[in-house]
Order: C-alpha cells, then structure tokens, then sequence
C-alpha cells in the first residue's frame, strides 16, 4: 500500500510538472496566434486578452464640465476633491467610478464604469498583407496618389523550400552511410576518424563561416542553392553522423551474421536492413535537420545573400517590420504561416519520433 501511494504521489507530481510545461508553452503561443488576427491599432492599444469576455471602463454617457478657465497647473478640484492633471490623464477613482479628461482644452471630463467588455474583433487582413503583399500609398509629385504593393511570403516560402528538403536529405543519406561504416566495418584509422568527426560537434558554426565563404568563392558556389546545400550539409553531418551511429550500433549482430552467409554485400545489407529497419531514427533526426534549415538565417544569409529573388521565410519576416518598424504586427501572422510546414512534417513523423530518441537506448 505505501509503495503504491509513494508512486501514484511521483506520477502526479510529474503530471503537474508536464502540466506546468505545456502551459508555459501554450499561453504565448496562444497570445501569438489571436494577435495574428487582430487589427494592428488593438495590438498597439490593448493585450491579446482582450478578445475574451472581461471587464473594462466604460464611458456612462455622463461628462462632468470644469470651469473654462481653469489652471492645470493649479490642484483641480472636482466633486469635493483635489486632483493634479497628470492624474486625471491617467484616470482616478471616485465613489466607484473613473474620471478622465475627455476634452482636456473644453475642460471636460468623462464619466466612465466598469463593466463586461467583449470584442473580438479579429480580421484577416495581417495574412491577406502578409502572404500577397501589403498595399502602400504614394504621394506623386503632380499631386496625384498611386498605390504600390509589397511582395509577400509566397516567392520566400518556396526558397524555403528548396533549400531545406536537399540539406536534409543529402546530410541524412551521407551520415547514415558513415554511421553503418563507423558501426560494421573495420578500416585503418576508425576510431581516429569517429572521434575527429564527433569533435566537430563542439566548434562553433560561425567559425567555419568566414573560411568556407572564401572557398565556397574561388570555386563560383557562393549565391547558388548548391553552394547552400553543401553549407548546410558539412554543418549538420557531425550531429547526424553521431545520432546514426548510436542506432545502427545497437542492432544485432545476428542480423549481419545472417546477411553475410547468404552472400549479401554490405550496400545490399545497408538498402535492404539498416535503411529499413532505421527508419525511426531517420525521421527524428530528419525532424531536427529539417527544423534547423528551415529556421535558418545566418547560414542562408552567408552563402546565397539576401536579394529579393532568393530570400528565406527568416529573412523575409525580418523585412515585413519595415524600415521604421511601423508594420511589426505582421510579424505575428507571418510567424505563423513560418510554422506550417515544420508542424506539418513534426505530425507526419511523430509516430516514429520517441522510437527514435530512444535508439540505441536499450541494446539487445
């Protein structure tokens, strides 16, 4: 009995800590995802909170009329009692109700309870602006105006796109290759070469940057998508390399016994076992590769730049802000249309996700 209450008490302290996880997570990206709807002058006036039922101040209709010729900078005195300026810019409190300059030059104040508020106004004009283009008008000089539209995500998106299925893919493919040699074969200089491979993991990216930059110029690579692939390929192998052979390690030998009397060379044992029966593994390492590449900014800024023709969703969300930062809420909705196609490939391979963190785990 002890021992049952002793883990039913762990289990629950556990679901309150996973609670308290998730909710941490859930409430700004909730906050995010309503102000992606909201109008850019709610934003700027009120929280996201507002959209739900709540209560607020609202004007009674009622004003109450100061004397004309009333100094502010003098105490105002209003129904018995002194009030400085800044204070009813702010609004104060009296008898339950709020008093605020509705008309500070007609020296009048508003009157104003508290009482349930809802408005959800919510609109779709962020995404409209965001994935077509936001329309700006300008001013020529004979005086007439003339309405110019933006670019929006959909030219970026593709970019995106491209970029991120070969980095990849082509990192996967090599690193598993590797990992099955790392695991299975015996060569000079094996361990060596692990080991100084798996070193990699701990220099910084930006180190390498600088160099790679300068060959990737001698040979003609920078600007292109090749020249970005190959980046994002040196860049994640190290972690991919690691992360396959602590998997295809683990399987049993028996199975490679087995191949190997049957007369299966070692790329038929890589196609037909290892890529079969890694599958797990690939699809969560595949989740986080792709996650990094499509998140990416520096890298892609580094080796393919930041023209209008080949910019990633990254770059393309910074320049939605604008040059004065004036249209900053759009980046709310942009963020959101960012991460549909990284929720869309977490789902599709969510399955096979824990079966993959836990590979190599458990031997036997």
């Amino acid at each position: 009995m002890a021992r049952s209450a002793k883990r039913k008490g762990s289990k629950t302290i556990v679901n309150i800590v996973l609670g308290f996880i998730c909710l941490l997570w859930l409430v700004p990206t909730l906050g995010l995802f309503i102000s992606s709807f909201r109008p850019a002058a709610d934003i700027l006036q009120t929280g996201w909170w507002n959209v739900f039922p709540h209560q607020a101040w609202k004007q009674s209709g009622e004003t109450v009329q100061l004397s004309k010729d009333l100094d502010l900078r003098q105490p105002i005195e209003v129904n018995g009692k002194t009030f400085t300026d800044d204070q009813l810019k702010q609004g104060v409190m009296v008898d339950g109700e709020r008093l605020m300059w509705e008309n500070r030059r007609q020296r009048t104040l508003s009157v104003m309870e508290r009482g349930w508020e809802f408005k959800p106004d919510l609109t779709l004009d962020n995404y409209k602006n965001v994935l077509s283009g936001k329309e700006y008008k300008l001013k020529n000089p004979d005086g007439s105006e003339s309405v110019q539209k933006g670019t929006g995500l959909s030219q970026a998106f593709w970019n995106t796109l491209t970029i991120a299925v070969p980095a990849t893919v082509i990192p996967i493919l090599i690193a598993s290759f590797a990992a099955y040699a790392f695991a299975w074969l015996r060569f000079p200089g094996r361990k060596t070469l692990f080991v100084v491979i798996i070193a990699m993991l701990v220099i910084p990216l930006q180190v390498a940057l600088i160099p790679v930059l300068k060959d990737f110029t001698s040979l003609g690579l920078n600007g292109s998508y090749l020249g970005i692939w190959l980046a994002h390929t040196a860049f994640g192998l190290p972690l991919v390399t690691y992360f396959m052979y602590n998997f295809i390690s683990q399987l049993p030998r028996d199975l490679f016994e087995s191949a190997f009397i049957d007369g299966a060379s070692h790329f038929t044992i890589f196609s037909r076992l290892i890529l079969p029966l890694s599958v797990p593994a690939l699809a969560s390492i595949g989740i986080f590769q792709f996650l990094w590449v499509w998140n990416d900014y520096l890298v892609s800024l580094i080796f393919i730049g930041n023209q209008p023709g080949v910019q990633v969703m990254s770059m393309k969300i910074a320049d939605l802000v604008g040059s004065r930062g004036n249209d900053w809420h759009l980046l709310t909705s942009a963020a959101f249309i960012s991460m549909l196609m990284p929720l869309a490939i977490f789902f599709l391979l969510q399955k096979y996700f824990v079966r993959g963190l836990m590979g190599g785990s458990i031997k036997g």
